[in-house]
């Protein structure tokens, strides 16, 4: 089925779904972005490839304030599905991996009121996508999008998200063997160029996804949070302070004989802080200063003991703090476990043209075990450009190198501080990008 057909579809079942309402406007968009990577990362090997994703939507707009959005993208590699076998000329390799990205129908200002619904597959991004985003950030831009049920109200002076989202389905009863997420986010945008955030979020695990890498079947996991964010004067800032609780059921106890359960619990903390300032010149330079609190935990204090406190999960980021350790392929999960300081400097120096540089320091919160020496990661420096062609138009290119300490070898920050690093000690990464994407 080709591109253009699974558009039409699916454009045509959700008019279908929303008849009561004239259709009054349809517009086409998308984007195009492809970006060329190079890993160095010594211990561990090298790698480059060349990532591209390609987003083609579609948005219905009717009356009664109801709209219905389709879009379809299309995330790989160069070369994974080249569809011809060079020796011989013939269909080979070519797969269709066109998948749907988004699909909702929305219905806004519902019976004269505040609220708005939207219901289907969806991007969700709050706050400053801390613990819930889209996944576009640096490389493995692949996105992230949700089924879920979204209930907004929104005035001048609050906006409050509901919203209930599926994350795996066993088609078992009413919710049970699945993995669900639920969240209640609310902001006061009441002061001029200030928001302020509170919010719960819940991860109920019955089928073991979450929760297989700590070992457990059953997981209750709830993230409570502020959040603070604005621009006073040249002054900007975002700072956001979490506290993850729950239980971790079904890990084995340490006992030699299969006797009893382990007590593991969700106990940890996070604070990311950003404070800016930007200097009325020509080319606005911003200096800026980072750090993140990653809790890891605690871990048991003998052998005798699978007792402990996980540590805290950032869920599904959209922050990167590292190009190499947070998140650089897709089996590593979000960084965790983690002190985080960076300065940055950042300006255009053009119109059109934009550098920032970054340098930070990075160490592990907790040790693995008492025998590790260090917890000292390493420092990352980065350089970065943008060059806006046009409106439309922007390349984007950089570099960054992390220089390796003691703690990348023992310390658990994979998998948001369940797994260690594994790497050299010595080690010495690099990383360089040129990318180039299109909207639409």
């Amino acid at each position: 089925m080709s591109f253009r057909t699974l558009l039409v579809a699916a454009l045509i079942v959700s008019v279908g779904g929303v008849a009561f309402a004239e259709l009054q406007n349809v517009e086409i968009g998308g984007s195009i972005r492809i970006r060329g990577n190079y890993f160095n990362l010594d211990s561990l090997g090298r790698a480059s490839f060349i990532e591209q994703r390609t987003r083609l939507n579609v948005r219905a707009d009717f009356t009664q304030d109801v709209s219905a959005f389709i879009e379809m993208d299309s995330y790989d590699y160069w070369g994974e599905d080249f569809r011809s076998w060079y020796l011989c000329g013939n269909d080979f390799r070519g797969s269709c991996d066109v998948g749907l990205y988004q699909a909702y129908i929305e219905a806004r200002n519902l019976w004269g009121t505040p609220l708005s619904v939207r219901v289907g597959r969806q991007e969700i991004a709050l706050g400053n996508q801390f613990l819930v985003g889209v996944n576009d950030n640096s490389s493995f831009f692949s996105g992230l999008s949700f089924d879920a049920l979204r209930v907004t109200f929104a005035n001048d002076y609050v906006n409050i998200d509901a919203i209930a989202a599926k994350l795996a389905e066993n088609f078992g009863d009413f919710v049970e063997d699945d993995v669900d997420f639920y969240t209640i986010y609310g902001s006061y945008v009441g002061f001029e160029d200030i928001t302020l955030d509170a919010y719960w979020m819940y991860v109920r695990d019955r089928e073991g996804v979450v929760t297989r890498l700590a070992n457990g079947k059953e997981a209750d996991m709830h993230t409570v949070g502020l959040r603070g964010a604005g621009v006073v004067g040249g002054f900007d800032f975002d700072v956001e302070g979490a506290y993850q609780f729950g239980d971790l059921d079904g890990v084995p106890s340490a006992c030699p004989f299969p006797f009893g359960e382990a007590d593991v619990d969700f106990n940890s903390y996070a604070l990311h802080a950003e404070v800016g300032y930007t200097f009325d010149m020509t080319i606005q330079p911003r200096l800026f200063a980072r750090f993140a609190y990653l809790g890891g935990g605690k871990v048991p204090n003998n052998c005798w003991s699978n007792d402990r406190n996980l540590p805290f999960s950032r869920m599904f980021s959209n922050i990167r703090y590292s190009e190499f350790l947070d998140d650089w392929t897709f089996d590593n999960g979000s960084m965790g476990n983690a002190l985080i300081y960076t300065l940055g400097v950042q300006g255009q120096v053009t119109e059109s043209f934009g550098l920032k540089l970054l340098g930070t320091y990075m160490t592990a919160n907790e040790k693995q075990h008492r025998r590790a020496r260090s917890k000292s990661l390493g420092w990352e420096v980065g350089l970065y450009a943008d060059y806006n062609y046009s409106e439309d138009l922007v390349v984007r290119a950089g570099y960054a190198h992390l220089f390796g300490k003691k703690g990348l070898e023992p310390a658990p920050i994979r998998w948001s501080g369940l797994a260690p690093w594994q790497a050299d000690r010595r080690d010495d990464y690099d990383y360089l990008f040129i990318e180039t994407e299109i909207c639409f």
